[in-house]
């Protein structure tokens, strides 16, 4: 039986490998061995580990390995602290493969404590384009990893263009379309009545079209993480529409995102505004189909948005290049643009639904690869 080690290090984490970790604990020949660290931990971002252990993951082992402040320096030391740390956890486990997820820099920690260790390395969601340092980081793990599952055919080719061994890069999905899947199809698409019990700021009333708002730090952007989310937060509040707003991740500039919206709400600006650290994946896919659009710069725009058809307005260059359906719309950190975008995209209302990233099996098939794939530790590259 092959010991898989997946490490888990931030809410995006989380709901971005939940259908692998589901699919490993259920495969006959594979045995779970989950690793939570990081943010996941951390209350101020919403203790995603609660969260976990709710849904019936045991975590073998946990790391706290993120060193406050959010700046570059501390990401830079936060990666550091984590290869110090996750080399003990991974001879303690000794586990056969460790899959690690995307982009992040506790990814990279990730990917050098096992490769440095002889420890095969499954990779998900490489192969993409991007704006920020994820960009960077996410190329590198390629060049580490000896397992690529990538969501689409584009970043399929990318991987083997970047010299990767095609036999070794398995187009499956992205994990996180399974959960949409899943709560698409459930019965229960209506959000929590008490929903509003948690985060703070006014009550929304989901009966009425409402706006929802996710944007993070740009690393390469360090510094202007205030100015950007003070234009977005002003273009929502000129088009004169309640909104959900989500806290910002644990990247460098989080501070700064932080400051603008605690400013925000200090200034009495937050009518018809309620702020959440963190919100379960099947309340935000809930919130995601109902909203009349999604504005910010999260990934989820492009990724689950396409799959959902959510009116998204993309902003400034944090997804750049990365690939997309129909229903995004990009513009600059403007609130001219912003508002006069969120407006086009409420008169466009719902899209067809765009499976860009998956299927919604992407689980089960990395759980199978991984059952039957021989992987050496010696890597070469093939052109």
């Amino acid at each position: 039986m092959k010991r898989v080690c997946i490490v888990v290090a931030s809410r995006a984490n989380y709901s971005s490998i939940k259908s692998v970790m589901r699919a490993v604990k259920a495969h006959p020949d594979l045995e779970l061995q989950l690793v939570v660290g990081a943010s996941a931990l951390l209350d101020r971002y919403g203790a995603v580990v609660r969260l976990i252990e709710k849904d019936g993951f045991a975590p073998a082992a946990k790391i706290n390995m993120l060193i406050e402040g959010e700046t570059p320096v501390t990401m830079a030391k936060s990666t550091g602290l984590g290869l110090l740390e996750l080399p003990t956890v991974l001879e303690n486990l000794a586990p056969d493969v460790v899959v690690t997820v995307g982009d992040r820099f506790e990814t990279m920690a990730t990917a050098l404590a096992a490769a440095y260790m002889n420890v095969p390395l499954a990779h998900t969601m490489g192969g993409e384009v991007s704006g920020t340092i994820d960009e960077s980081i996410r190329h590198a793990i390629t060049k580490l990893a000896h397992l690529h599952f990538p969501a689409s055919s584009d970043a399929r080719e990318r991987i083997i263009r970047l010299g990767e061994d095609p036999a070794t890069v398995h187009r499956v999905g992205c994990p996180r379309i399974d959960l949409i899947a899943e709560i698409l199809q459930s019965e229960a698409m209506v959000v929590p009545g008490n929903l509003f019990e948690g985060g703070v700021g006014d009550k929304i009333d989901l009966s009425e079209p409402f706006l929802l708002v996710s944007q993070h730090p740009v690393t390469t952007e360090y510094g202007q993480g205030e100015k950007q989310i003070t234009e977005t937060l002003q273009a929502v509040h000129d088009v004169g529409m309640q909104a959900v707003v989500l806290w910002p991740n644990a990247d460098a500039g989080s501070d700064d995102v932080a400051r603008g919206i605690r400013k925000w709400r200090e200034a009495g600006l937050a009518k018809n505004m309620h702020f959440f650290k963190n919100l379960p994946i099947d309340v935000y896919v809930r919130l995601m189909r109902q909203t009349v659009c999604l504005v910010g710069n999260s990934s989820s725009g492009l990724r689950d948005g396409a799959f959902i058809g959510t009116p998204s307005v993309n902003i400034g260059t944090r997804q750049a290049g990365r690939e997309r359906g129909h229903n995004v719309i990009d513009v600059g950190n403007d609130r001219t643009e912003i508002e006069q975008a969120i407006r086009r995209q409420i008169a466009h209302g719902h899209y067809q639904s765009d499976a860009v990233y998956g299927d919604g099996q992407a689980g089960v098939r990395i759980a199978d690869i991984i059952a039957t794939s021989d992987i050496s530790v010696q890597k070469r590259i093939t052109y």
